[in-house]
C-alpha cells in the first residue's frame, strides 16, 4: 500500500508540475572589440538596426520597464518587455508581451563578451514554452531569429 500511495503522489507532482521549458542558444563570433559590438547592439530599439527581419521599431514605457514594439517585415508585430539591463557586463534581457511567434512565457538574454586579442562572442539564450506547435517547431522558430539576428550584428560590426 505504501508504495502504491508513493507511485501515485509521484505522478501527481509530475502532472502538477509545469512542463519543462524549451532552450535556445546561439552564439557567434565578431571579428571586432566587444564596445563596438555592443554598440551596435545598441539601446533596446537598436535591434531595428541590425536584424533583417525588423522593419522599424517602437519605445515606450510599460511601468518602470521599457517596452519595444518591433514591425515586422512582411507584417505583424512584437511587443517585447526589457527586464533587465548591464551595460557593464554588456547584456540585456527581456520578455515577449504579445505577438505571432509560437511561445509562451519566453525570456531571453542577448550578451557580448570578450573572445581572443581583440574579437567578441555574442551569445542569444531563450526559455520558452511552445504555443500552438511543437517543442521542435517553436526551437526552430526562435533558433531561426536568433541566427539572422547575429548575422546582422556581425556584418554592422565589422563594417569599416
Amino acid at each position: 500500500m505504501l508504495k502504491r500511495a508513493s507511485f501515485v503522489a509521484a505522478v501527481a507532482a509530475l502532472v502538477a508540475s509545469p512542463a519543462l521549458a524549451v532552450e535556445v542558444t546561439e552564439a557567434t563570433p565578431v571579428n571586432a572589440t566587444p564596445d563596438k559590438v555592443w554598440a551596435t547592439i545598441g539601446g533596446f530599439c537598436g535591434i531595428q538596426n541590425w536584424h533583417p527581419v525588423v522593419e522599424s521599431c517602437t519605445l515606450s514605457t510599460g511601468g518602470a520597464k521599457l517596452v519595444r514594439t518591433l514591425a515586422l517585415k512582411g507584417g505583424g508585430k512584437l511587443v517585447e518587455r526589457e527586464l533587465r539591463r548591464d551595460d557593464g557586463l554588456m547584456k540585456y534581457s527581456y520578455a515577449i508581451i504579445d505577438g505571432p511567434l509560437p511561445v509562451a512565457d519566453y525570456v531571453s538574454t542577448i550578451q557580448v563578451e570578450p573572445s581572443g586579442s581583440a574579437g567578441s562572442k555574442v551569445t542569444w539564450t531563450g526559455t520558452f514554452q511552445a504555443k500552438g506547435a511543437s517543442d521542435a517547431a517553436a526551437k526552430d522558430v526562435i533558433d531561426g531569429i536568433y541566427v539572422k539576428g547575429l548575422a546582422g550584428i556581425v556584418d554592422q560590426a565589422t563594417k569599416p
